[in-house]
């Protein structure tokens, strides 16, 4: 069966993607999940129809699609029983990591050029609720009364004026992005206005909003665009890509001659801009890069790399089988 989302618009007419993606068709094992998928798309089309203005609905539009292929994908998954193999799990290949003490020391004459091609992004989706707070976690105040928000932008500026210093460099530019959610976004656009004055470019924008499921039905649970918050969640990490592409921001960057972006959660202060491996990463050629430690006994329910069929990939600990759960904690 095919499945896809709003073929028409709301006059019937036929109406162009408005997102690179195409909306996925798959063919479904049962019918169960082809009555759901087939029910989720008369739902979502509901919910398009009744955003006011058109940019809007287009923009909203975008975000059910790519909701609605992240719900076929797991139809398809849950239909075909998809599990790890735990006999594939593998370790990566020693060619497939580099050490960090390998990368050759930076040449201080490309530094500022590489660092303007630059851009530091933080994830800033969540609350600070975990830890008994209010309001973004960016907020909250970690050391000397300065909050993630605070040393994370000392930490770009000193990047910045470092690199200057060293270069006699006139102007180096490393925009610092936040990617906020629903949850976070008003609260955080507030409190960077006391950034105005320091020597720094922040910009902001959302990640998706998507709509709950009814874990019995497998519908949408809100029943309009604007309903109760509780009903809608921020995805997450993986909406990254299509955020920052559907928020204009991407086009953005690339028109001021950006080509590489750090990203890290906003609450990693470890987590900083370093020129070698950017070099490295410029150097090499690669699309992706990924610094990673040892597991140490503080983090046993972290993620971490395997070589699954000959491709590298990360493995959360929600995906192991539960019988290998302990081999998964494992630090030897």
């Amino acid at each position: 069966m095919t499945v896809s989302i709003v073929q028409q618009d709301q006059l019937g007419q036929p109406q162009e993607p408005h997102h690179p993606h195409t909306l996925s068709t798959l063919d479904f094992q049962g019918a169960s999940s082809a009555a759901a998928a087939n029910a989720m798309r008369t739902e979502l089309n509901r919910l398009i129809s009744q955003v006011q203005g058109e940019d809007e609905r287009k923009f909203f539009q975008n975000e059910m699609g790519n909701f609605f292929l992240l719900f076929n994908r797991w139809l398809a998954d849950r239909s075909k029983g998809t599990k790890i193999n735990w006999d594939k799990v593998k370790s990566p290949p020693a060619d497939q990591i580099v050490h960090y003490d390998s990368i050759p020391k930076i040449n201080q004459n490309v530094s500022s050029a590489h660092l303007n091609k630059l851009a530091v992004l933080k994830l800033n989706g969540g609350l600070g609720t975990t830890m008994g707070c209010v309001g973004p976690k960016s907020a909250i105040e970690v050391r000397d009364g300065m909050t993630f928000l605070d040393l994370s932008v000392r930490q770009i500026e000193a990047s910045i004026s470092l690199s200057q210093y060293l270069n006699k460099a006139k102007s180096v530019n490393v925009p610092f992005i936040l990617m906020n959610s629903f949850n976070t976004n008003e609260e955080t656009k507030r409190i960077v206005q006391k950034y105005a004055t320091h020597n720094i470019e922040i910009l902001t924008f959302n990640q998706s909003r998507y709509p709950r499921v009814n874990k019995d039905s497998l519908l949408p649970t809100p029943r309009n665009p604007d309903g109760k918050i509780a009903d809608w969640y921020p995805p997450g990490h993986g909406d990254l890509f299509d955020s920052l592409y559907n928020s204009g921001l991407l086009d953005q960057l690339i028109a001021d001659g950006k080509e590489y972006v750090f990203v890290s959660n906003v609450d990693n202060l470890g987590a900083t801009v370093d020129e070698g491996i950017l070099n490295h990463m410029v150097e090499s050629g690669a699309e992706f890069i990924m610094e990673v430690t040892d597991k140490t006994r503080a983090d046993i329910k972290g993620g971490t790399l395997i070589d699954y069929e000959g491709s590298i990939r990360l493995l959360e600990i929600a995906q192991v089988p539960s019988e290998h759960v302990e081999d998964f904690k494992s630090i030897k």
